[in-house]
């Protein structure tokens, strides 16, 4: 493996684990992966029913965080923070395009994920495929997750399947692509809004 492709998958792996990256990319604060000859592209349905691609954002900058709606923590403080930063670029917000892709497709209707989406900022989208290609499309991007679910309790009376609450554990970090549709940057846990912003901001001048 080469160093960029070291630094990399180390920049993944920390993001699974929710610690904070390694050394950011010169000029970004975020990690530049754009060496990377993977996460091409997506195929999914969003929150209003219409099949999205990369293509349907060329000319835009892309932010994409992978979740679930019923996440306490990560999930909604990634999405404000995602929100917060798209504000702070004024009259170029509408230049960023922000995607949510679930990974809990069983709970994360589409009427779901369009009220959890657009209460972090209109313009965001809710992504949802079935579990196979939901599965898929996390493998193209180095994505990791997977479903944690109580013990059954030992009395077959109390036992719940899969009707039980349950959380997922997942890859914590934002991949964000150029306005080519190229994967560029992957921002990990520890960037605040200002950081974030200002990285969307070179990006859109390039």
């Amino acid at each position: 493996m080469t160093r960029t492709g070291t630094a990399i998958a180390l920049a993944l792996l920390l993001a699974a684990c929710g610690e904070p990256p390694g050394t950011p990319a010169a000029g970004y604060h975020a990690v530049d992966i754009r060496a990377v000859d993977w996460g091409r592209d997506f195929r999914m349905t969003d929150h209003a029913g219409q099949v999205r691609s990369l293509r349907d954002f060329k000319g835009k900058v892309v932010m994409m965080f992978f979740g679930f709606t019923q996440c306490p923590d990560i999930c909604p403080s990634t999405m404000a923070d995602m929100a917060q930063a798209v504000n702070q670029l004024g009259g170029s917000a509408a230049e960023v395009q922000g995607l949510f892709v679930t990974v809990d497709p069983a709970r994360d209707t589409p009427e779901v994920l369009a009220k959890y989406v657009t209460g972090f900022h209109p313009s965001f989208l809710g992504l949802r495929a079935n579990e196979q290609s939901t599965q898929a499309l996390a493998d193209e991007f180095k994505a990791f997750y997977a479903a944690r679910r109580p013990a059954p309790a030992p009395d077959s009376e109390h036992r719940h399947g899969d009707t039980a609450p349950y959380m997922v554990d997942h890859t914590r970090a934002v991949y964000v692509f150029d306005r080519k549709g190229k994967l560029t940057l992957l921002i990990t846990s520890g960037r605040t809004v200002d950081e974030i912003a200002a990285d969307l901001n070179r990006l859109l001048r390039e």
